[in-house]
């Protein structure tokens, strides 16, 4: 039994070496996307706040690891991010499983969020769109459609996706070419802007309980400005 413990106790040791390795490279990673974005992440709370107060739609869209990206940023807005407040218009085109299988079956994958952003989308509403390698045809045929309704394209990549952050308006660029720090930084980005889109939209008076505002943002009727590529 003695033997069994001690071996046991080696084997942690060496986990432990390593996971603070990897706890280690998400957090250089993170500081280094806090150097490198809180302009870009400031421009995209500002983009995402006046679309809401215009009465636009956030739209968001990945692949695999970026889908669940894209939906759990979604659900932050959908349903509330810190405080109790008026559920926010964002969608995920991830979820519709019968659209997906059906615009992939008769046009291609390649198509599933472009076909569905034709139909639902309207100038000055925003895309965010999520691609660790910005490589994805999928997204970049998302980005091209969003551009052509005269939505404004909030792009988040990794550090190899310069070509595909450059046909973005507003680009949040990851400081990695490592897959799972690159959507690391893209949550913690994501929840950045959540959260400064959250405060401007339903500010809590200092030393007030967070309840929930009587009114979402006010919409209006008229057509929406597209925004300008950077």
């Amino acid at each position: 039994m003695a033997a069994g413990k001690a071996n046991e106790g080696a084997s942690v040791k060496g986990f432990e070496a390593q996971a603070r390795e990897a706890l280690r490279v998400s957090a250089a990673t993170l500081a280094e996307a806090a150097k490198r974005n809180a302009v870009a992440v400031a421009q995209a709370a500002e983009t995402i706040v006046d679309c809401f107060e215009s009465g636009g739609t956030v739209y968001f869209c990945g692949n695999g690891g970026s889908a669940a990206d894209a939906q759990h940023l979604a659900a932050e807005f959908a349903g509330r991010y810190l405080i109790d407040r008026p559920g926010l218009p964002a969608v995920a085109l991830t979820t519709n499983s019968s659209a997906l299988t059906a615009i992939g079956n008769d046009y291609g994958y390649d198509d599933v969020f472009a076909r569905q952003l034709e139909s639902l989308g309207s100038p000055g509403d925003v895309l965010v769109a999520i691609t660790t390698s910005g490589k994805s045809a999928s997204i970049r045929n998302a980005v091209a459609a969003a551009d052509a309704l005269g939505m404004t394209v909030i792009g988040m990549t990794g550090e190899k996706g310069a070509e595909f952050a450059a046909t973005c308006d507003i680009a949040l660029v990851s400081p990695s070419a490592h897959t799972p720090n690159i959507q690391e930084a893209h949550i913690a980005m994501g929840h950045a802007f959540c959260l400064l889109v959250e405060r401007a939209l339903f500010p809590v008076p200092a030393g007030s309980a967070a309840k929930r505002p009587a009114k979402a943002p006010a919409k209006s009727k008229g057509a929406r400005p597209r925004g300008r590529k950077k």
